[in-house]
C-alpha cells in the first residue's frame, strides 16, 4: 500500500520574501506539491508572489522538458483554490471542502503538499479550515512564520509590550472592544480594513494617553507607515493601539 503524502502548512510571513525562515526555503525548494489559494480567479494569491524568488530559482535550477507552459517547474504542481472574501458559512464550507478534497488526492499519491499561507499558520490562517478536516487522516507538520503585527512593530520601531502589559489581538471590531479596552494595554487591530468611524470613536476617547499607529502593506515595497487610522483602507492593513494607563 502506497504511503500517505505530508500536509505541511508553511507560514510566508508579512510580505518580504526574505522574511521567509530558513525551514520554509528548504521545503519549498524541494516540495512536489505547493496549495496556495486565492480569492478569486482574477486575483493573484498574495502568499504565492512571497514565495516567488524561490520559485524562480527552482525553475533555472530544474525547468521542464516536459510542459511547454511558460513558468512551469518540473516536479511542482501548484494548486490555486478559490477562498472568497464572504462571510457565508455555507459558501465558505463548500470552498473549504472542496479544497480538502484537492489535497486528499495529491495526498494518497504519494506527494507532500506545502499550504501556504500569509503570517504564521496558527493566526487566522486559512490553513486551519483544511487542517480540521483533514487532520485524522494525514500527517500534519506546521512551520511557523513571522505575523503581521511584529512585523509591523518592526517597521514601526517600537516595542509592542514591556514589562508585566497586557497584549491583545482583535480580529474583528464589534461591541466587545469598549470591554476589552479596559483590560489591556496594547491592541493589535487585525484587518483594519473592516474598521468603522464610530468604532475608531470608541478608540480615540478612552480617557487616557494613547498611540495609534497603523501600517499598510508590511515589509513590502509599498510599505507606509501612518500614525492614527488610515482614510484608505488596503486589505493589508494593520492598526496598533498603544493605551498608557
Amino acid at each position: 500500500m502506497k504511503q500517505k503524502g505530508k500536509l505541511i502548512g508553511i507560514g510566508v510571513g508579512p510580505g518580504d520574501s526574505e522574511l521567509l525562515t530558513v525551514k520554509a526555503v528548504k521545503i519549498l525548494e524541494k516540495i512536489p506539491v505547493i496549495c496556495s489559494p486565492k480569492s478569486s480567479k482574477k486575483k493573484e494569491s498574495i502568499a504565492l508572489s512571497i514565495i516567488k524568488p524561490i520559485l524562480e530559482k527552482r525553475e533555472k535550477s530544474s525547468p521542464s522538458k516536459e510542459n511547454s507552459k511558460k513558468g512551469s517547474i518540473r516536479g511542482l504542481k501548484i494548486l490555486e483554490p478559490i477562498f472568497p472574501m464572504t462571510e457565508d458559512k455555507n459558501t465558505l464550507e463548500k470552498h473549504w471542502d472542496y479544497a480538502s478534497d484537492l489535497i486528499a488526492k495529491n495526498l494518497n499519491k504519494g506527494l507532500d503538499v506545502a499550504f501556504i499561507t500569509l503570517g504564521d499558520p496558527s493566526i487566522y490562517s486559512t490553513f486551519s479550515y483544511v487542517q480540521k478536516r483533514l487532520k485524522n487522516s494525514y500527517e500534519i507538520e506546521m512551520v511557523p512564520g513571522i505575523n503581521s503585527f511584529t512585523a509591523c512593530a518592526s517597521s514601526i520601531g517600537k516595542p509592542l509590550v514591556e514589562k508585566d502589559e497586557i497584549l491583545m489581538v482583535i480580529p474583528k471590531i464589534d461591541d466587545r472592544l469598549e470591554k476589552l479596552l479596559k483590560e489591556g494595554n496594547s491592541f493589535v487591530l487585525m484587518k483594519t480594513s473592516r474598521n468603522t468611524e464610530e468604532l475608531e470613536d470608541i478608540i480615540h476617547n478612552q480617557d487616557c494617553e494613547k498611540e495609534i499607529t497603523s501600517v499598510q502593506n508590511c515589509s513590502m515595497e509599498n510599505e507606509k507607515i501612518i500614525d492614527s487610522f488610515p482614510k484608505n483602507k488596503p486589505y493589508l492593513t494593520t492598526t496598533i493601539v498603544k493605551l498608557k494607563k
